[in-house]
């Protein structure tokens, strides 16, 4: 059920004085928080919005990445340029290492495995460079992504395995044995076949792959692209691709999608994009995701957007987030890809945000599941995702 939020909604501020591009939560005991913004500055947060911690690095270049390590409660890896820094959370100061180059060209992405024991490095030359921690030695380099890489994660489960998407509409699984992809996918061959569907004079916009994310159980990838979908795909015995699917989730390109590990199951999905707006969808009775269902049949729909995802306009004049009853039609909309694999269409809860989203991150604040959203300002907001 779609949800009114707005009332309940939280502005955190005072952490940057530009756009703020990632964000991060912590796994550690205190809970922390981390964003990072244009211009080099990196913020430290308590669960009550509170800024604990403020730098900024030499050089001012964006920070395009932030990740806490699930081991080591002192280190944040912070991308910036073609570096990887790693500072103290809970003593903000100049860089405790930097791994120069770490990246061949700007880095936009970084993901830790579980063990903390391997970071990948995603960047604008299509490579994926994993990085020996704590030393910060290249011990792979994964070259297979022809445009710009743009997002990637370690499957949960399985340290050794990896997941990168790129604006090649490429999703590649990746055994970090080998130099070459266990499989790859192309979004726009999913896409094409729907398309053939369309009423004349529709626009659509190429499925460029902006962020990948692995469910908690490991088999379940998410991926947010360009023409507003969510394509989804189960990974089965053998790390095989087993099935694939998506979900209509945005009217113009989505930018984000999250999976949740603290709701109910392991199938909750987050997703934001560049028709402002946040959604939680309930994917546990998908097709892909429900072993006897059947791929889905996708409904193309009417859409324009931008053509390049790395989204520096900062001209949009930012009208604070407005909760309407969008969120039916939206349901209604999603409703049309849904299909009858899911038990309800649409999303269960639907944020009118008011600005175009940079990043998502999920998380429990003081006991509340939680999603905290950047855009384009240079203020955090925070949305409970279930009424109290």
């Amino acid at each position: 059920m779609a949800q009114s939020h707005l009332s309940m909604s939280r502005q955190w501020s005072e952490g940057h004085s530009a756009s703020i591009l990632c964000v991060s939560a912590s796994s550690g005991s205190e809970g922390l928080l981390a964003s990072g913004s244009e211009n080099g500055e990196v913020a430290i947060w308590s669960q009550d919005g509170l800024v604990v911690g403020r730098l900024t690095l030499p050089g001012e270049e964006d920070i395009t990445s932030v990740v806490f390590s699930p081991v080591a409660p002192s280190h944040l890896y912070v991308s910036h340029g073609d570096a990887v820094s790693v500072l103290d959370p809970r003593n903000l100061k100049s860089p405790a290492l930097d791994f120069h180059g770490a990246g061949e060209e700007e880095i936009n992405a970084l993901a830790l495995n579980e063990t903390g024991s391997a970071l990948a490095v995603a960047d604008d030359s299509g490579a994926v460079r994993v990085l020996e921690l704590p030393g910060g030695k290249v011990c792979r380099t994964l070259r297979r992504h022809t445009n710009i890489c743009s997002s990637v994660a370690f499957r949960p489960h399985r340290p050794n395995n990896l997941v990168s998407v790129g604006l090649d509409m490429q999703v590649m699984l990746w055994g970090l044995q080998k130099t070459r992809p266990l499989w790859n996918l192309n979004l726009q061959d999913m896409a094409e076949d729907d398309d053939l569907q369309q009423r004349p004079g529709q626009l659509f916009n190429p499925p460029l792959a902006h962020c990948v994310s692995v469910a908690s159980c490991g088999n379940i990838l998410g991926c947010a692209a360009e023409d507003g979908r969510v394509y989804l795909m189960r990974i089965g015995s053998g790390s095989k691709l087993e099935q694939q699917g998506a979900v209509k989730a945005h009217s113009q390109g989505a930018s984000q999608a999250h999976f949740m590990s603290f709701l109910s199951h392991p199938y909750w999905l987050i997703t934001g994009g560049n028709d402002s707006h946040v959604a939680l969808w309930d994917l546990s009775k998908h097709p892909v995701v429900a072993p006897e269902g059947k791929t889905q049949a996708l409904t193309p729909q009417h859409r324009k957007g931008k053509s390049k995802a790395k989204r520096k306009d900062q001209s949009q004049n930012k009208s604070k987030a407005l909760q309407k009853t969008e969120a039916e039609k939206d349901e209604a909309e999603g409703g049309e890809e849904a299909g009858a694999g899911m038990e309800k269409t649409g999303p269960k809860l639907s944020i009118s945000h008011g600005d175009k989203v940079n990043w998502l991150c999920p998380a429990v604040l003081k006991g509340k599941p939680s999603v905290i959203v950047a855009d384009q300002s240079s203020s955090l907001t925070v949305y409970p995702l279930f009424q109290p």
